[in-house]
């Protein structure tokens, strides 16, 4: 079993940054994908961002490409998520998700096997 949870979320103003980070638990792994997603209230689960690891292969969803950066850091099994730039459309509950199969990245929830528990990310306009 692996555990993630994730922190950084919060309020900002439109424009502002934030820096959300997942760490990883549990079981060893080494070759995988953790990536983003987001869920805002009445729509469903959307894919932001995704690593691969290794190689540090990344891909965004046009929506958030070139005002949010994905790293991680394999030693520490933690990978953060650097939004600038943000904007109202961007408030979400945000969740970190974990691929073992190591196949491609992902942009689909069912091809995540772990999930975090979400942390909140709200703009104000």
């Amino acid at each position: 079993q692996v555990h993630l949870e994730e922190s950084g979320g919060g309020l900002v103003q439109a424009g502002g940054s934030l820096r959300l980070s997942c760490a990883a638990s549990g079981r060893t792994f080494s070759s995988y994908v953790m990536g983003w997603f987001r869920q805002a209230p009445g729509k469903e689960r959307e894919f932001v961002a995704a690593i691969r690891w290794p190689g540090g292969t990344t891909y965004y969803a046009d929506s958030v490409k070139g005002r949010f950066a994905i790293s991680m850091d394999n030693a520490k099994k933690t990978v953060a998520l650097q939004m600038n730039s943000l904007k109202p459309e961007d408030t979400a509950v945000y969740y970190c998700a974990l691929d073992l199969n190591f196949i491609a990245i992902g942009t689909m929830t069912a091809e995540y096997d772990y999930w975090g528990q979400g942390t909140q990310v709200t703009v104000s306009s």
